[in-house]
């Protein structure tokens, strides 16, 4: 679909409002009426589900009971607006509000609730914990951070923040880094696995990740909250959420501080003393991560059938690091004293106007989103003289402009039709000058590329025994070329059992960067080459689900086999000769990847909860059979959560990952390997409590990693050993 038409969309959206506009003040038929929640803030019409959405009350209720208390009969709210859905019900699996076993997508939903009980401060530590996913961080908060799905590489998962596609054009590979991401305002996450571009296009090869700001609702509730710890830990957040009469609001500003977790493995150490005296300091000296974010969240009901919304996520931080590869610098002689320093600000800002028309039969949002992502990276110190190392920074920059629309026609009895279409203007810029003195060459890569795409999807059931739903996607890009992608996704409820068949089929396909396309960098040590000969990446893929529930559904439990399989395959390559480490990438020719991922949550009482997941991932070069890095074999994580009293929270976590084959450090043959290096299991062990005092204070503790394990994820960085946290939350 060319761009005028999206804009002639939106014309015809806005114009759409005045026609609207007379039937919503004139009321809705009955059968509106009595679909629309009514706990919490009365709502002048259902005409508009998306209002009543707002003010109900997210109970936890089984499946069928969701159909029929919380679920409006028209399909309104779309993905910017899941915080207020109860757990079971998912947003971003079919663009609209369905209960999760409706459709064949194998999923996961973490709520505000769930995360705020964990205590998760930042985003990977909460990733890491849920089936299907492996999160890689390259040492503690702040260090590079990479999420594979299912055994496929990092940056074919598509992340999106309030409808906003955020993938990072910055990054060489253009994945998502969820580094500085902290889960303060997130309202809601939710996962989809398994190829997902028949709704969302190139980057969901492998799945989804949709995450929602929480919305304010109900009188005005400020709060403060500081937190202290180990690592030189010193958090504070302060926000206030609420709304009054049609305006609704949410700001949350933080600011988080971390100094002195020592990266480097002991390994390492011992192998840079062969060069040269590694001294106390060195090994003491650690990272440093200062991050500074606001998330904001506002909106207003124009009428009872048209909102208005506006989403801002803005991050400024500044992180140091020591890793291995600076020690073995400083005992290579090639500096003095010597750490990394990346800057990054982002901005990431998006606009919904939403409107519901002929008493809720089509329900439409149309979106503007802005995303800018501005990095520098440099070495700062000393030389083996004293004197400053002037390293010149290297400058990241990407934008990206993104305008949608979809709208969703409601067929009662016969289902729903959803059809939309979007357009993407991509930037990259990087550069590097040699002003300073440094011996580097001077480099610039300017890159563009356009992305318009349209798609359709049918949803339906039959008899409330088979439902499902099916989509198709065309993606026309201006780098590489047009493609067409689908995805099948029926479930099955046999009556009176209380178990789901699920299963799901389709495509997917993900570009090279433009990084990986035009991206030249010529350093002192290593060098990063560009590869026009890329070609997409294709995917078929297709999984198995059967889910049971037990006991008034207070058991749950379920299991998936899934499996990939994929052409042109882009992998990193790394080659070395004469001291010189060259990086750049290539297509394997195919690669599969299949496993396993099963769940079991347990209500056992009121006040206790079990929740279970392991997954099981097979991923390889097919061509060669060689594993491909940094996917686990084995992953299994335990949660548990214990109300004992009324006030008091308790939570624990267990978290094992077995072994993977990674990148080497180092090498004493002058030649590398992609697989040489083997990174050990590891378990770790958390727990956290939360105490309210009274309605204004409540107090939290954690312990994180109990057993002090000494691992590495990925091989040559350490990650946290155990560590205490607490602190207080002040609310009026």
């Amino acid at each position: 679909m060319p761009f005028r038409a999206l804009l002639l969309t939106g014309a015809s959206l806005l114009s759409s409002v005045f026609v609207t506009s007379a039937h919503a003040s004139s009321g809705v038929s009955a059968a509106s009426q009595t679909a629309a929640p009514t706990t919490g803030k009365p709502v002048a019409s259902a005409a508009k589900p998306m209002v009543a959405a707002k003010y109900a009350a997210p109970a936890a209720q089984s499946a069928s009971a969701a159909r029929n208390a919380n679920m409006p009969t028209v399909p309104a709210v779309l993905s910017e607006h899941t915080d207020t859905w109860p757990e079971n019900i998912t947003v971003s699996a079919a663009r609209r509000a369905i209960p999760a076993d409706e459709i064949g997508t194998a999923m996961t939903i973490i709520t505000e609730k769930q995360i705020l009980t964990q205590q998760r401060r930042s985003l990977t530590d909460i990733l890491i914990r849920q089936p299907g996913l492996n999160v890689v961080r390259t040492g503690g908060l702040g260090g590079t951070t990479s999420i594979f799905m299912r055994g496929s590489n990092a940056n074919e998962v598509k992340v999106r923040l309030d409808g906003m596609d955020i993938n990072d054009g910055s990054q060489a590979s253009g994945a998502f880094d969820a580094a500085q991401y902290m889960t303060d305002g997130l309202g809601r996450i939710e996962i989809l696995r398994g190829p997902q571009s028949g709704l969302y296009g190139a980057d969901a090869m492998a799945g989804v990740i949709d995450m929602t700001t929480a919305q304010g609702q109900g009188r005005f509730k400020p709060f403060v909250r500081v937190e202290g710890g180990g690592y030189g830990t010193f958090n504070q957040v302060l926000g206030a959420r609420g709304s009054a009469d049609r305006f609704h609001y949410n700001v949350e500003l933080s600011h988080y501080r971390q100094v002195g977790f020592h990266s480097i493995p002991n390994y390492v150490e011992r192998y840079a003393a062969t060069f040269a005296t590694i001294t106390k300091e060195q090994r003491e000296r650690g990272n440093t991560d200062d991050n500074r974010s606001a998330n904001i969240r506002l909106g207003y009901d124009v009428m009872d059938n048209l909102d208005l919304g506006l989403t801002a996520h803005l991050m400024q931080s500044n992180y140091r690091s020591y890793g291995s590869y600076e020690m073995l610098d400083e005992a290579w002689g090639y500096a003095g004293r010597e750490r990394e320093r990346s800057i990054q600000n982002q901005a990431i800002v998006r606009g919904t106007a939403h409107l519901s028309s002929w008493g809720g039969l089509f329900d439409q949002v149309i979106g503007l989103g802005y995303m800018t992502n501005w990095r520098n990276f440099t070495y700062i110190g000393t030389n083996t003289d004293g004197t400053p190392r002037l390293y010149d920074p290297t400058y990241y920059r990407s934008d990206r402009l993104k305008i949608d629309w979809h709208g969703t026609l409601d067929l009662k009895k016969y289902g729903s039709l959803l059809i939309g279409a979007e357009h993407l203007h991509d930037t990259f810029n990087s550069s590097q000058s040699d002003d300073t003195g440094t011996n580097d060459a001077p480099y610039s890569t300017r890159a563009s590329m356009d992305t318009t795409a349209g798609y359709g999807q049918y949803q339906g059931n039959w008899n409330q025994i088979l439902y499902g739903a099916a989509n198709i996607r065309y993606d026309s890009n201006s780098r590489y070329g047009h493609y067409v992608t689908w995805r099948v996704a029926p479930a099955i409820h046999i009556p009176g059992t209380g178990t789901v068949i699920k299963a799901s089929a389709g495509s997917g396909f993900h570009g090279p960067s433009l990084y990986q396309l035009f991206g030249n960098l010529n350093g002192s040590y290593y060098n990063e080459r560009a590869n026009p000969n890329l070609r997409a990446e294709r995917l078929i893929g297709y999984d198995v689900t059967v889910e049971q529930k037990l006991a008034h559904d207070r058991l749950h439990f379920g299991a998936t086999w899934y499996e990939n399989h994929v052409h042109n395959l882009i992998q990193s390559t790394v080659s070395y000769s004469s001291g010189m480490t060259d990086y750049s990438y290539a297509n394997v020719e195919r690669a599969r990847m299949f496993g396993v991922e099963a769940f079991l949550n347990w209500k056992a009482l009121d006040n206790l909860e079990f929740n279970l997941n392991y997954t099981w991932t097979h991923a390889r070069d097919t061509s060669d059979n060689e594993p491909l890095q940094r996917r686990p074999q084995h992953k299994f994580n335990f949660n548990t959560t214990w109300k004992p009293i009324k006030d008091l929270t308790l939570s624990g976590n267990i978290l094992y990952v077995s072994g993977w084959r990674d990148y080497p450090v180092y090498s004493a043959t002058d030649s590398y390997c992609e697989t040489c290096a083997k990174g050990h299991g590891y378990m770790t062990i958390d727990v956290a409590a939360s105490y309210q005092i009274n309605r204004y204070v409540t107090v939290f503790a954690r312990a994180d990693n109990l057993l002090n394990r000494q691992y590495e994820n990925p091989v040559g960085y350490l990650q946290q050993g155990r560590a205490g946290y607490g602190g207080f939350t002040l609310t009026y």
